[in-house]
């Protein structure tokens, strides 16, 4: 279970994102397999779900599926954060120019959240989902965030990724500072193996988006083809970055 989290709203949680990687009606028997839930508890929680209207029981074929409730409640979202402007045809565009995956993320806490991902065609690629989280302060994302904020933001943040101790050992102020004076000077991060073995990605903040957060953007791939296409990904990220104008 994530830390901090109350088991029961995790699991809700879980059972939605296990419907939007399946995108079909689902059986008890499915949901509870995936998840690794007891049966007690599971079709426990699938009952409180159909009763609160998140989701659909179809009792001659005994699956579940989600109601338009959940469609709404997220529809919003995608309009405040990223406006009614260019940013996500930009990544499209990105992402068509590179053959590459795409990634959009967000601070969230002491991490980097992926908010947006658009996957490669290409076999063995870079696969990760939406809501995936990598350290702040030792991933490339995490670090195309960081260099764009202060240096006092990134001492107490550098403070509380230490205490909380969940981000290996810890980092004094110098070895982080030295690392985002890099991204800072090069206008990009590029992070090699530090999350998955021969997988890496290319990464620089975004001017601010709504209430005031920074976005970074993200190539993604092997590690190999990333550095024999690595001044065509910077050019295309700082053409874009650029281009963009968030509000």
């Amino acid at each position: 279970m994530a830390d901090g989290a109350v088991k029961s709203a995790q699991r809700a949680l879980e059972i939605l994102e296990v419907f939007a990687r399946e995108r079909r009606p689902l059986a008890l028997k499915e949901i509870l397999e995936a998840l690794g839930y007891p049966t007690s508890s599971g079709s426990a929680l699938m009952k409180s779900l159909v009763a609160l209207g998140y989701l659909d029981y179809d009792r001659e074929r005994r699956t579940y599926f989600p109601t338009m409730r959940i469609a709404v409640l997220g529809a919003w979202v995608p309009g405040v954060l990223f406006g009614d402007g260019e940013l996500l045809p930009a990544l499209e565009a990105l992402h068509r120019s590179l053959d590459e995956t795409v990634v959009l993320a967000v601070q969230s806490d002491l991490h980097a959240q992926y908010v947006h991902v658009i996957h490669s065609a290409e076999p063995l690629q870079f696969r990760a989902p939406p809501g995936t989280r990598r350290p702040l302060a030792r991933s490339g994302m995490g670090l195309a965030l960081l260099s764009a904020k202060s240096d006092t933001e990134i001492e107490r943040l550098r403070r509380r990724i230490n205490a909380a101790g969940d981000d290996g050992l810890p980092q004094t102020r110098e070895e982080l500072m030295a690392r985002v004076g890099e991204v800072r000077a090069r206008g990009f991060a590029f992070s090699r193996n530090s999350i998955s073995p021969g997988l890496g990605i290319i990464g620089a903040a975004l001017p601010k988006g709504p209430f005031g957060r920074v976005f970074a953007v993200g190539v993604a791939g092997r590690v190999e083809r990333l550095d024999e296409k690595k001044d065509d990904i910077v050019a295309g990220l700082k053409a874009m970055i650029e281009r963009l104008e968030l509000r």
